[in-house]
Parts: structure tokens; C-alpha cells; sequence
């Protein structure tokens, strides 16, 4: 077995290791109102929801190699705002042109030729084809010396049409094929997804009964619901 010591590891390996075994991780296409009052986007894969109530979102949004912010993060701290528009294969190239350390007054989206619309509850826009666009508030910044940790809530979502099923409740796994990064310039895309559920034993197992044998196979791989 390899062994790490995080406490003194340098940053660089940490990160290495931390990426390439915490995967895959979503995208987070985040767009922001620049003082100015153009668009920014700007693609974040550390990233995730934590919470339903409240409905919190999280980002983690480093500084710049001279220690200053970013724009995404000076956007949030002024105005407290940002969209969470989620990337499929369609925006896949557009959002690694976002990812680009343009100059401030570039406006990613315009560049990239990502259509915007008027978010409903925020100032900022979002990304039309986005499968899914999540309007936050910005609940609390937590501050460390090279990274702030921004905890949002979402107050508004839009959902492209074809994205969930005719009763508006789930995805439609054949549509919605999210992409995630692995490591370095490596992602995959949702598009081998499956049932896993529990056996039909669990509820007597979480009562105690008759517990399973160890690595006795219980699981049944299906195809996802509605393929």
C-alpha cells in the first residue's frame, strides 16, 4: 500500500491525488454579471449539490497563481448572485473555451457563442441549451488562504424541454448524458447509466435479520428506466 501524508505533501500532489481518485466530478458552467455588466462564465468541476432544504449548491473557486481572485469570485462577492448552468455534450467545447484566463473584460459566453437568456430571480444570465440552469443566492463564503468555498442556494431552476420525462419528473437518461472531469484534460460522458437498487432483503437486513453472506452477489444491473 502507498502511503501520503497530506500534512506534508506539497499542494500540487495533493490536488493530483485528490482529482484523480474523487471522480468523476460535475461541471459547473458558472455565469456571473461582471461590473461592467457583460457576461462571464467560467467552468468549475469542484462542484456539487449538498442539500434539498435549504437547497444548497457549492462551489470551490481557487485564486489566480499571483493570488488574486478570479472573476467568477469577484462577481459573486459584489452582486451575491451566480447561475449554475449544467454541460452535456452540446457545450462541452464552449465550456472549455470559458475555461480560458481571458482578460477581465472579455465576455466568455459571447465568445464561445453560447446563446444567454435573462435569468428569472438573479442578475446574470444563463446558457439557453443548458440542460439545466440553477439561479442561487449566495449563502455564506467560507475563506481560505487560496480558495474561497461558496455555499449558494438555488432559488430558481430551468430545465430544457426535452430533458425530463412527459410527466416533468425525471431525467430521460437517452437526453440528458451529463459530462464530468476525471483528471487532468480527461472527462466522460452519462452515457451508460443503469438501475442499481437495493435486494429485496434490505429492509429485514437494516432490521437485523438474517444478514448477508460477505461478497455473496445481491445486486441485479438493469437498463435506466425509460431507455
Amino acid at each position: 500500500m502507498m502511503e501520503f501524508d497530506f500534512t506534508r505533501l506539497p499542494a500540487p500532489d495533493r490536488y493530483r491525488l485528490l482529482t484523480n481518485f474523487v471522480g468523476p466530478r460535475p461541471i459547473a458552467l458558472v455565469t456571473t454579471r461582471s461590473e461592467a455588466g457583460h457576461d462571464n462564465a467560467a467552468p468549475m468541476s469542484f462542484f456539487n449539490v449538498f442539500s434539498q432544504e435549504p437547497p444548497i449548491v457549492i462551489l470551490g473557486v481557487q485564486t489566480r497563481a499571483d493570488g488574486a481572485e478570479k472573476d467568477t469570485a469577484v462577481n459573486i462577492r459584489r452582486t451575491g448572485q451566480f447561475c449554475v448552468n449544467m454541460v452535456d455534450m452540446e457545450l462541452a467545447e464552449a465550456m472549455i473555451l470559458c475555461g480560458i484566463n481571458f482578460a477581465r473584460d472579455i465576455d466568455e459566453p459571447a465568445l464561445a457563442g453560447l446563446e444567454m437568456r435573462d435569468c428569472r430571480r438573479i442578475d446574470a444570465r444563463f446558457v439557453r441549451r443548458s440542460p439545466c440552469a440553477m439561479e442561487c443566492r449566495v449563502d455564506r463564503i467560507i475563506d481560505f488562504p487560496r480558495r474561497a468555498i461558496i455555499l449558494g442556494e438555488v432559488v430558481e431552476m430551468t430545465v430544457r424541454d426535452d430533458c425530463l420525462d412527459a410527466q416533468g419528473r425525471y431525467v430521460d437518461p437517452s437526453v440528458y448524458q451529463p459530462i464530468a472531469r476525471l483528471h487532468a484534460d480527461n472527462y466522460i460522458v452519462a452515457d451508460r447509466q443503469f438501475v442499481l437498487r437495493p435486494p429485496p432483503q434490505a429492509k429485514a437486513w437494516e432490521a437485523g435479520l438474517d444478514l448477508p453472506v460477505a461478497g455473496r452477489g445481491v445486486m441485479e444491473l438493469q437498463p435506466p428506466e425509460g431507455a
